[in-house]
């Protein structure tokens, strides 16, 4: 059913026939769309119904199966180079940090990517809705570039998560903009096969990235490694830029957009705008959000290490703002205008499930995968490639998986109960990551590359599921916004993750290599904590060295991978909370513009 005529108002939103009806493919009737006529909207501050919305609405309408090809391909090409970039990135993130002989700092970058991802794609959703996807692909783009360049020019552990920042933005924004623009034009019914369409990149870059870690870093170092995708990225990128134009441009031929024109030129000039634009977006939201997370989490990465840092200023200060700010946060998002955080739509358990769910899974996932990289250098003696290749099953295993996994549901048209079933099974992946930690044995090895495999498989049965969830019954305004919550509650997890391995870390493993390693060498557990990687190499496997630093990481995992396991008991409960509503081909599950979230039991 094509949805109703669009009676609100915007200033420079594009003018738009209502959307077409949706087909079983997720391609819309063009019949239907050829049968409406163009709305006139007037202008009058920025939209209820945003630009962004009404102008990918007009676009859908247009798209022909060529434009859906492109459109698609573009898509698995920009997603073939930032996963393959974010897999490689993993690792020569490690031998950079390493550099600076800061490689416990590892957890604290990590913590601040994922605390300014999670501001970042909300407020990018918003952009998106009043600006357009287009527009916004493109500053990705340069926010994806000069970060890159920061952190392979960089001399300084600093520097270089500053670069992180800006790369994190750029990266964080593109994974949005690709999720969000399939959710715009397919069905429910399709949305989960089509929305590993980006993810589908990762069954090639699991088994080619060890050979361009070990292949870059046998011919120069990491800075060309992470310098490189300066070039190759927005090259990638052209595609879909060029597909989107063109569709752009044929929908105002035809007359279903208006040429575009932004609030700034018929509202009541620049300050106006600016003034209506920081309301809008919740600029003062994003900032406490930012303010909660970093000031709380990061510092709980670095007050460890070998001389403890808890009673510096600069761990408790960060500390108490933060915990300030938290109040904070939760009474502005209450008032405030166009809060960040939609308090009215989660309060339905089909958007507060699904939001737990992202939030646990990579909290869990991080207990073992923040370090893996490391422990299967240090403690299980893998090769550099064979190392990057099993820190990429899990994406490997998830990606087939959910793939198969949306044939499935495209014919059963139900999510709930293999999503119950996926989190099941990941707590028993843990199961088999407690019991293999380590050690250079053929059983350890096979052990933990089978909970690598099991821990994918489980990872495919339900993230992606839980997104078309919460995406189906969302009415097409609502939907950019809160696909940037879900995935921005997936950084937020991934801060909890980084944070409490990066605590575990810097609290525990000094001690611990103190203990295994002073009666051998006195200055060799410094020496392993900062640069465990050349260590490594200078002590082979059956050394008493090594085999006491293999002893030392077993016990930090140990602890790891029991507060992951933990985590799943909650993850399990929250998996059965879930609605299951039965797909349809329709493109949201709402059936009126003005229907609130739909509840199906």
């Amino acid at each position: 059913m094509a949805e109703k005529d669009i009676h609100t108002t915007a200033a420079g939103a594009d003018q738009v026939a209502p959307a077409p009806e949706i087909q079983a493919d997720g391609s819309p009737n063009n019949n239907t769309a050829k049968a409406e006529t163009k709305i006139e909207l007037a202008p009058a501050g920025l939209a209820a119904q945003s630009a962004g919305v009404t102008r990918i609405q007009a676009l859908s309408s247009v798209l022909t199966l060529k434009d859906r090809i492109a459109l698609f391909f573009g898509a698995f090409l920009v997603a073939y180079a930032y996963g393959l970039d974010g897999t490689v990135r993993y690792t020569f993130q490690t031998y950079a940090t390493a550099s600076y002989s800061e490689h416990s700092l590892l957890a604290a970058i990590n913590v601040l990517r994922s605390v300014i991802a999670a501001a970042a794609q909300p407020t990018a959703a918003k952009i998106a809705d009043i600006f357009g996807r287009v527009e916004l692909i493109i500053v990705s783009i340069v926010f994806y570039v000069v970060g890159t360049a920061v952190q392979a020019g960089s001399n300084n552990v600093n520097a270089f998560a500053g670069g992180a920042v800006l790369y994190q933005i750029g990266y964080t924004t593109i994974i949005l903009l690709i999720e969000v623009i399939i959710a715009d034009l397919t069905s429910t019914r399709s949305r989960l096969l089509f929305s590993y369409v980006p993810a589908l990149p990762f069954i090639i870059n699991t088994w080619i990235s060890g050979n361009v870690t070990s292949s870059v870093l046998a011919a120069t170092t990491w800075r060309w490694g992470i310098g490189m995708w300066c070039i190759i990225y927005p090259v990638c990128c052209l595609p879909l830029l060029i597909t989107l134009i063109v569709v752009g441009r044929r929908a105002k031929k035809l007359g279903l957009i208006s040429p575009y024109t932004t609030a700034l030129q018929l509202d009541k000039g620049a300050g106006a705008f600016l003034v209506d634009l920081f309301w809008r977006l919740d600029v003062i939201g994003i900032i406490l959000m930012i303010a909660v997370f970093a000031l709380i989490l990061v510092p709980l990465t670095i007050a460890g290490g070998i001389s403890s840092q808890w009673k510096t200023a600069h761990v408790i200060a960060p500390l108490v703002v933060g915990f300030v700010c938290i109040p904070a946060f939760l009474f502005w998002e209450m008032k405030a205008p166009h809060p960040l955080v939609p308090f009215t739509l989660m309060k339905d358990r089909g958007v507060w499930a699904p939001l737990g769910i992202a939030l646990l899974l990579n909290f869990a996932w991080y207990m073992q995968g923040d370090y893996l990289y490391t422990m299967l250098y240090v403690a299980f003696d893998f090769s550099i490639e064979s190392a990057t290749r099993i820190t990429s099953l899990y994406s490997f295993c998830s990606v087939i998986t959910g793939f198969l996994l949306g044939l499935v549901v495209f014919r059963v048209r139900r999510l709930k109960y293999f999503i119950l079933f996926g989190t099941t099974l990941f707590l028993v992946a843990f199961g088999l990551l407690i019991r293999f930690r380590g050690d250079a044995t053929s059983s350890s090895r096979s052990g933990v590359i089978g909970a690598e495999v099991l821990l994918g498989i489980a990872g495919g049965m339900f993230p992606y599921p839980a997104q078309a969830s919460i995406q189906a019954s969302l009415k097409h305004e609502n939907l950019a916004v809160m696909t940037g919550l879900y995935l921005a509650t997936y950084n937020i997890g991934s801060a909890f993750g980084n944070t409490v391995s990066g605590a575990l870390w810097t609290q525990v493993l000094p001690s611990t290599l103190e203990a295994n390693l002073n009666s051998i060498n006195s200055t060799l557990a410094a020496a392993v904590y900062a640069d465990p990687l050349a260590l490594a190499a200078e002590y082979p496997v059956g050394t008493v060295e090594r085999t006491a630093i293999i002893d030392s990481y077993k016990h930090v995992m140990r602890l790891l991978t029991i507060t992951g396991i933990c985590l799943c008991v909650p993850l399990i409960g929250l998996a059965a909370a879930m609605r299951n509503p039965k797909l349809n081909n329709q493109q949201t599950l709402a059936k009126h513009d003005d229907e609130s979230l739909e509840a199906s039991a």
